[in-house]
C-alpha cells in the first residue's frame, strides 16, 4: 500500500502499539513493573479485558459476512493502485524539475527539489473497498505556484494515455484535480510548502510546516495530517480497520453516510471507531462494533468527541472552540479532528439528520445485542428498513439537464445545497422530521403511472391503481437527464393538519439557481423542481419492482423487531422471577441458583438501553440522568484546550457493564404521520 509516511515511521508506530499492549494484562491499567500503561485518548480505557474464544469466533464470522459486499480488494488490485501512485509520483517529480528549469533554476539544483504524492482518506486508512477512489495530495516546494499546478501540471495529466475524464476545480473550497487514472478515480489536491526541497521521507505531521501557508494549502494538508493522526492514536490498527469497514458498510446500507447532506462522512466514522478502540484497546473487531453502538447511542451530545487533547499551537489559524467562536456553540454533534488546526467534521448535521442517526445507532445497538447473544447473524446488521415505507409523505427533488457533463456539475451543486432545504423544512412548526435519502435516483425514461404500478398488495397502492394519475405525473421530466432525491416528511400529530410548503421550497430553488448564475454554471436546460408526493404516488418516479422489494424489506424488519421485543420481554421476566424466588441470604446458601441468576443477569447486561422510547437520547441533551456504560469523565470531554485535565476515575469493567442494563419497554419506530387519527394535507407549488 502506498503510504503517506515513510517505512521507518510505520515501524515506530507498530512498535509503540506493541509496547502499549505488552503493558496491559489481567484487565489492570498498570504493567507488572508498576509502570502505568500508555493512554491513547482523552481518558483511560473503560475495559482492558483480553478477548475470549467466543469473541475471536464472532470476529471471524464478521469477516466472512463482509466478503459478499466487496469490501476487500485482492492483492492484484492493491498492487495496481500502488503502480498508479508510483507513476503519479514520478510525474510530479519530473514536472517540478521542468517547471523549475523553466524559471531559470540550474538543472542540477532542480533535480534535488523533489515533490511527492501523499494519500489520505479510506485508502490511507486501509479500509477502501473494491473500485473505490483514491484521495491524494501533491506536495511541492516553495518555488512552485498554485497556478503552475492547475495549468501546466493539469496539461501534463491530460496528455497521459492512462488518464481520462480529467477536470480541474480550482475555485472549490479545497481546490482539486479529478481524473480517472487507468481505471481508478483519483482526487488530487495541491499544497505548496515553504520549503526549498521535499525529501522522500518527509513527514507532514509537524505543525511548524503550516507556518506562512495560505488557508487553501492548510485545508489541503489537513486530510493527510488527520488520517495520520488517527492511525497513530489507535492501539491496534488491524482491529480498527475491520471494525471501521463494518461501520462504514452499515452506515451506507442505512443511508447515513454523506457529509454534504448532513450525515457523517468517512473521516467522521473513522474518528468514532478510533475513539471506541481507545476505550476498549484489547477488544476484537466484533466486540468493538458492539461497543461502538453502546458508546455512541448513549453519548451526551453535544459534548464533543476528541481523540486527544488539542495541541497547544498558535499559528493564527482558527480552531474549533465554542468558548471563542459563537457559531461553534450551535454544532449539534461535534466530532473534532485530531490534527491542528482542529475542526468539527460534522458542522453540516441538522436536527433531522441527528434524529435519524440516533435512531440508527439505537437500532444498531439492538441488532448487535442479538448477535452477541447468538440470536442473529452479522448479515442482519446490514439490512435496513425501507425508507419509502417509513413515511407517507415525501418531497421529490428533480434535477434536469441537457448533457451528461452539465448534469454532473448541476447535480453536484444541488446535492451540496439540499441541507438548506432540510433547514427550511425544519423551521416549519408542523414538521417533526425531514429525512433526506442520500441515494440519488435516476429517472428511467418512458415510465409512467400506467405502466409502473406496485402490485405488492398495499392498500394505498391498490387505491392508486383505481385512480387516474394527476396531470403533473403524466410526464415527470422531458429532459434527457433527470436525477432525483427523496425527502421523507414526518408531521406533528394534529387533527386536519394543513401545511403549506410553498415558501420553503421556493426559497431553496431560487437560492440554488441564483448560486448557479453567480458561479457561471447555470446553462440552458438546467432546472430544479421540488414536488410533494404521497407514498401511493411513488410508482410514477420509482420502479415497481424496486418498491416491491422495499415493502418486503420493511416487512422483514418489522418481523425481526417484534421477535426482538418478545425475546427481551421474556428475558426480563425470567430475571425478575429468578430474583423474586431467592430469599435473603440465599446467594451464599444456594450457589447454583445464584449462578443461574447471574447467568440470566449476564444476558440482560448484554442488552442496551435501546428498549426505552425512540428519542431517549434526546433526554441526555436536556440534562436527564440516563444510565450509560462509559463513566462521566469518559463520555464528557474536559474543557477544550486544557492539556492537564485529570481523567475520570475508572470503574471495573463488570461494574460498568452493570450500568448498561436495559428496561424492558417497547421500542418501535412509530412515525407521527402514520397515525390513523391524523389527516394531513400538504400544499406546495
Amino acid at each position: 500500500m502506498w503510504n503517506s509516511e515513510p517505512t521507518h515511521r510505520q515501524n515506530q508506530q507498530h512498535q509503540q502499539q506493541q509496547h502499549y499492549q505488552q503493558h496491559q494484562h489481567n484487565g489492570n491499567s498498570t504493567s507488572g513493573g508498576g509502570q502505568p500503561a500508555k493512554q491513547l485518548g482523552m481518558t483511560s480505557a473503560i475495559s482492558l479485558a483480553e478477548p475470549k474464544p467466543a469473541d475471536l469466533q464472532r470476529t471471524e464470522n464478521l469477516r466472512a459476512s463482509l466478503e459478499p459486499f466487496n469490501v476487500f480488494e485482492s492483492q492484484d488490485e492493491l498492487n495496481h493502485r500502488m503502480e498508479i501512485l508510483a507513476k503519479l509520483n514520478t510525474l510530479v517529480k519530473q514536472w517540478v524539475k521542468e517547471i523549475s528549469v523553466s524559471k531559470n533554476m540550474p538543472e542540477s539544483a532542480a533535480e534535488k527539489l523533489g515533490g511527492k504524492i501523499y494519500t489520505f482518506g479510506s485508502y490511507r486508512l486501509g479500509v477502501h473497498h473494491k473500485g473505490a477512489d483514491i484521495d491524494a495530495l501533491c506536495v511541492a516546494p516553495r518555488n512552485i505556484e498554485r497556478t503552475d499546478y492547475f495549468q501546466s501540471f493539469f496539461e501534463v495529466l491530460k496528455k497521459q494515455p492512462e488518464v481520462t475524464e480529467c477536470r480541474s476545480v480550482e475555485e472549490a473550497f479545497v481546490p482539486v484535480i479529478k481524473m480517472n487514472f487507468d481505471g481508478i478515480e483519483i482526487d488530487l489536491l495541491f499544497a505548496r510548502l515553504s520549503l526549498k526541497e521535499i525529501p522522500d521521507d518527509f513527514d507532514l505531521r509537524d505543525d511548524n510546516l503550516l507556518r506562512n501557508l495560505d488557508h487553501r494549502s492548510v485545508r489541503s494538508l489537513n486530510g493527510c495530517r488527520v488520517t495520520d493522526e488517527i492511525l497513530a492514536l489507535v492501539p491496534n490498527i488491524e482491529n480498527f480497520r475491520l471494525a471501521l469497514r463494518t461501520i462504514k458498510l452499515w452506515a451506507k446500507k442505512h443511508g447515513i453516510y454523506s457529509n454534504s447532506l448532513g450525515y457523517f462522512g468517512g473521516v467522521t466514522w473513522a474518528m468514532l471507531v478510533a475513539r471506541t478502540c481507545q476505550l476498549y484497546p484489547n477488544a476484537t473487531a466484533a466486540t468493538l462494533v458492539h461497543k461502538f453502538f453502546l458508546v455512541f447511542s448513549r453519548w451526551k451530545w453535544p459534548n464533543p468527541v476528541l481523540l486527544k487533547h488539542p495541541d497547544n499551537v498558535n499559528l493564527r489559524f482558527q480552531v474549533w472552540d465554542p468558548r471563542v467562536n459563537a457559531s461553534d456553540r450551535y454544532h449539534l454533534m461535534p466530532i473534532i479532528t485530531p490534527a491542528y488546526p482542529q475542526q468539527n467534521s460534522t458542522f453540516n448535521v441538522s436536527e433531522s439528520t441527528k434524529k435519524v442517526m440516533l435512531t440508527e445507532f439505537t437500532r444498531g445497538m439492538n441488532i448487535t445485542d442479538e448477535i452477541m447473544l447468538g440470536r442473529a447473524s452479522w448479515e442482519r446488521l446490514f439490512e435496513a428498513p425501507s425508507f419509502f415505507y417509513r413515511y407517507r409523505h415525501f418531497i421529490v427533488l428533480l434535477v434536469n439537464s441537457q448533457t451528461a457533463d452539465d448534469h454532473l456539475e448541476w447535480c453536484g451543486l444541488v446535492e451540496s445545497k439540499v441541507r438548506l432545504l432540510i433547514g427550511n423544512l425544519e423551521r416549519n412548526p408542523h414538521i417533526a422530521l425531514a429525512h433526506v435519502n442520500p441515494k440519488c435516483f435516476e429517472l428511467k425514461k418512458g415510465e409512467s403511472a400506467n405502466n409502473s404500478q406496485n402490485n405488492s398488495g398495499n392498500e394505498d397502492d391498490q387505491k392508486q391503481q383505481q385512480q387516474p394519475p394527476p396531470t403533473n405525473q403524466a410526464t415527470v421530466s422531458a429532459s434527457p437527464f433527470c436525477s432525483m432525491w427523496f425527502i421523507g416528511l414526518e408531521f406533528e400529530r394534529s387533527e386536519n393538519l394543513n401545511v403549506d410548503l410553498t415558501e420553503s421550497i421556493q426559497n431553496f430553488t431560487e437560492h440554488v439557481i441564483m448560486h448557479g448564475v453567480n458561479i457561471k454554471m447555470l446553462k440552458e436546460g438546467m432546472a430544479i423542481d421540488a414536488r410533494h408526493v404521497k407514498r401511493k404516488q411513488l410508482t410514477v418516479y420509482l420502479d415497481a419492482d424496486f418498491l416491491k422489494r422495499e415493502r418486503k424489506c420493511m416487512e422483514s424488519h418489522t418481523s425481526f423487531n417484534n421477535t426482538l421485543l418478545a425475546n427481551r420481554k421474556r428475558l426480563s421476566t425470567e430475571l425478575a422471577q429468578s430474583q423474586e424466588a431467592l430469599p435473603p441470604g440465599s446467594q451464599t446458601q444456594q450457589p447454583a441458583s445464584g449462578n443461574r441468576g447471574r447467568e440470566s443477569g449476564a444476558k440482560i447486561h448484554r442488552l442496551s438501553e435501546s428498549l426505552t422510547e425512540d428519542n431517549s437520547n434526546a433526554s441526555s441533551d436536556l440534562g436527564a440522568q440516563t444510565p450509560t456504560t462509559p463513566t462521566g469523565a469518559q463520555m464528557n470531554a474536559p474543557s477544550f484546550g486544557k492539556t492537564s485535565a485529570k481523567n475520570g476515575s475508572e470503574l471495573d469493567s463488570s461494574e460498568q457493564e452493570q450500568q448498561a442494563q436495559s428496561s424492558p419497554q417497547s421500542q418501535a419506530h412509530n412515525n407521527g404521520n402514520n397515525s390513523t387519527a391524523t389527516t394531513t394535507e400538504v400544499a406546495c407549488s
